[in-house]
């Protein structure tokens, strides 16, 4: 099945979901044994497509909902079999390598299938809703164990609405904890419907200013604030993360803002997540534009600075892995 095919929903609802081996979506990674994305040992499920192009981003292969190639020209051994494979033409020798015309490439897997070094990778998969609940199921004793579950992160799982709340229909008919890590770029109306579907909401608070958001993210964040608003009116179960960038959102003004915002909410904890740069060598691996400004990744001071800043501000800070 092609990855641009998206079967109606016209008449699909919550009396009549869609069959499982029907509904298709794009992933790019599933992460076993996982304990920095909610409660208990989980399985994360990363979809591919966001809204958001924040300059730190840590997984910039999540950007784009189409699958894309990957390359680690270090592994290259010069065989040139990409070359004589690829059905659009878009690799050529080039001196003692060889040059990849990503305005040409297909991003069909080919090259990646018959590269003996390992130095292409598609990334990006189309799967439907039963091949996924299969592979998650296979981690329940450790869900069980440990009071873990699934956790739908991205890329952001809310650009791809009807296959997310399949997935989580599907999850909840099985009892398996439920959690989506989410920017809040979404419709509304698409954050309400999901929410008796989902357990646990990781929601991200990145910038309140919200020029400094467009400028560091490229949109606004009315809709994500207005989206937490209405996920907290609701009574929501929320963890508000907030991945900490130097310079950006670790300023005063920016923590005293957020804590009044989610004082205001009834929220009293924030979650902070540590950056680090490991985003800067995959957009590089993709032939990405470096837009990161290379960020320094805060100190273990810094952090715990930035912790007590919010907590004389009402809310409790509790320190995660990195973002």
């Amino acid at each position: 099945m092609n990855w641009t095919e998206t079967p109606s929903s016209s008449e699909w609802n919550d009396e009549n979901p869609p069959p499982e081996t029907i509904l298709w979506g794009t992933i790019f990674n599933l992460q076993r044994y996982s304990t920095r994305d909610g409660p208990g040992i989980r399985t994360t499920v990363f979809f591919k497509g966001c809204p958001l192009r924040c300059r730190w981003c840590q997984n910039p292969e999540g950007q784009e909902e189409r699958p894309q190639l990957i390359l680690r020209p270090d592994r290259c051994i010069g065989c040139g079999r990409c070359m004589n494979i690829c059905p659009a033409s878009a690799i050529r020798r080039k001196a003692d390598t060889f040059f990849t015309d990503r305005s040409h490439c297909l991003a069909c897997g080919k090259c990646s299938e018959a590269c003996p070094a390992v130095a292409r990778e598609i990334v990006g998969r189309q799967v439907n809703v039963g091949e996924l609940v299969v592979e998650v199921e296979r981690d329940q004793l450790f869900y069980r164990q440990s009071g873990g579950g699934v956790t739908f992160g991205g890329g952001e799982p809310l650009a791809q609405p009807l296959f997310l709340r399949a997935i989580l229909q599907a999850l909840r008919a099985r009892r398996i904890h439920s959690a989506v890590d989410t920017c809040g770029l979404a419709p509304t109306k698409t954050v309400q419907a999901l929410v008796p579907w989902v357990d646990l909401w990781l929601y991200d608070l990145k910038v309140m200013d919200n020029s400094i958001h467009r400028q560091t993210t490229g949109q606004s964040n009315d809709l994500i604030l207005e989206n937490l608003s209405v996920l907290a009116r609701l009574g929501a179960p929320i963890w508000v993360r907030m991945p900490v960038i130097p310079g950006i959102n670790d300023r005063p003004g920016n923590v005293r803002h957020t804590a009044e915002f989610l004082n205001d909410l009834g929220l009293r904890e924030i979650h902070l997540l540590s950056y680090h740069a490991g985003g800067t060598e995959k957009a590089e691996r993709m032939g990405l534009p470096d837009r990161s400004g290379r960020f320094n990744p805060p100190t273990e001071e810094e952090m715990n600075a930035l912790a007590e800043q919010f907590r004389v501000q009402g809310i409790q800070a509790k320190r995660e892995g990195k973002s």
